[in-house]
């Protein structure tokens, strides 16, 4: 290589370094900038976890009666992604969304309203499809909730919680608190594809228009098909909106919700419903408000931790390998910085797990110098000049990094497909730690030791041994 292309690579190298150090604190450059009117650079801060930040953690109950045994999964995903769209609307920083049997835990980090972020998920409507009971399953629940009237001796208004309890000795009880008229059917919002806003051609009343997919149009065609001449109820969020009369069997999966709606009525309609139209009913049974002075501390102590084990590391690669050492110290801040600022631009929510796997990742970069100055040292102990030393000892030790960064690299993607919550972000951080720790090692170390190729400082094998 020549002389001429490692200064192009080095100015490369400390452009890129500069751009990535002004991107993680453009505060001195921004302060120039405005001095002499120069574009600033732009502010981005970094992306705190719950656990470093606080915020609101909360548990929903979801309500999978009348979902098949075998369907239960899949519903229960489907409200993970509504929820998770629904919360990504609000501009809420990578929210952690697990489910747990039948149980949904939320973790917004950043939120401390606990109050907000329930509203925020709440806003989200339940859409459902009812069809017509029989005449004599609407009859019987009539005269089963007088005949429950007539046990507790008032109107089902007035009951009170011993009242219910009491109400229990009635034969087939449960009946009381059934839909007399509708009965629920497999068509929810969970087969909703698109939602928006359309007139009345005869009254010019402004409606919701639906588009259900594949699934729920097969689902809707069959509502339909069975339902000719009868009522069909369209509810939202267990209120009833409409029951139009099915003239006929509809195919293609297009309905719509008529009402006594306003445009802007409709509009937050379609609109909310397109944010995701909840599979299932859900009922919160925990909120939590977690504080950031926990976070706070450990952030300082993590903080503290890497600066620490950063100076030992240096004062190790000095010590041991003299000029070698220096310069990868030098390629190892501009591997923090180029890091730093890759957290800022993708953008990668930082965890104490996420920040543990950025320290590791830190020692598998010095990991990687510390073989190939191996390297370097026995090949310039067999005599080689500088130049033949510096591409024999990259050359013997590549194949160690190569194999010893590809499995850790291996397992970083398994973490992060099969991981969730933070060890998804301990994935992340390791993985694109590791990536950048082999350009570091790999491209500006070896470029910085070319640099002495054919100078007076290359003679001096205290500097080398």
């Amino acid at each position: 290589m020549s002389k001429n292309k490692v200064y192009f690579y080095l100015v490369v190298i400390f452009i890129l370094a500069f751009g990535a150090g002004n991107l993680v604190y453009p505060g001195y450059f921004n302060r120039l900038a405005d001095y002499i009117n120069l574009p600033r650079f732009p502010e981005i801060p970094f992306k705190l976890g719950l656990d470093l930040q606080g915020g609101a953690h909360l548990v929903y109950q979801a309500d999978l009666t009348g979902i098949s045994q075998e369907d239960r999964a899949s519903a229960m995903e489907g409200l993970r992604d509504v929820i998770e769209r629904r919360v990504d609307i609000f501009g809420v920083r990578e929210p952690v969304i697990q489910v747990q049997g039948e149980r949904l835990i939320i973790e917004l980090a950043g939120v401390m309203d606990v109050d907000e972020a329930i509203k925020m998920i709440g806003q989200t409507p339940f859409l459902e499809f009812k069809e017509q009971r029989s005449s004599e399953e609407t009859q019987k629940i009539i005269d089963k909730r007088k005949e429950a009237e007539e046990f507790i001796g008032k109107e089902m208004e007035q009951w009170t919680a011993e009242d219910f309890q009491k109400i229990q000795e009635i034969p087939e009880w449960h009946l009381i608190f059934e839909d007399a008229y509708f009965v629920s059917t497999p068509l929810t919002g969970r087969y909703l594809k698109r939602a928006e806003i359309g007139f009345d051609q005869t009254t010019f009343q402004p409606l919701v228009s639906l588009e259900f997919d594949k699934q729920g149009g097969i689902i809707f065609e069959e509502l339909t098909g069975r339902n000719i001449n009868k009522l069909i109820a369209i509810y939202i969020d267990r209120v009833l909106i409409s029951t139009p009369v099915v003239q006929e069997k509809i195919s293609g999966g297009q309905a719509q919700i008529s009402g006594q709606f306003t445009v802007e009525e409709a509009r937050e309609l379609a609109r909310n419903l397109n944010a995701g139209a909840l599979p299932v009913p859900i009922q919160i049974i925990s909120q939590q408000r977690v504080g950031p002075i926990l976070g706070k501390v450990s952030l300082e102590q993590s903080f503290q931790a890497g600066i620490f084990g950063f100076l030992a590391v240096i004062i190790f690669m000095i010590i041991f390998y003299r000029l070698p050492g220096f310069l990868a110290s030098l390629a190892l801040v501009i591997y923090i910085i180029l890091i730093l600022s890759l957290f800022k631009l993708i953008p990668v929510t930082l965890t104490l797990a996420g920040m543990a796997g950025f320290l590791l990742s830190v020692g598998m970069a010095v990991d990687a110098n510390i073989l190939i100055f191996s390297r370097l040292k026995e090949e310039l102990k067999a005599k080689k000049n500088l130049s033949q030393s510096i591409e024999e000892g990259f050359s013997r030790a590549w194949s160690s990094i190569r194999d010893g960064n590809l499995t850790t690299l291996l397992v970083t993607i398994i973490l992060f497909y099969f991981g969730l919550g933070f060890v998804r972000g301990f994935a992340l951080a390791l993985g694109l730690g590791i990536l950048v720790s082999m350009f570091s090692a790999i491209f500006i170390t070896k470029n910085f030791l070319k640099l002495f190729e054919q100078t007076s400082l290359e003679k001096i094998n205290w500097l080398w041994r």
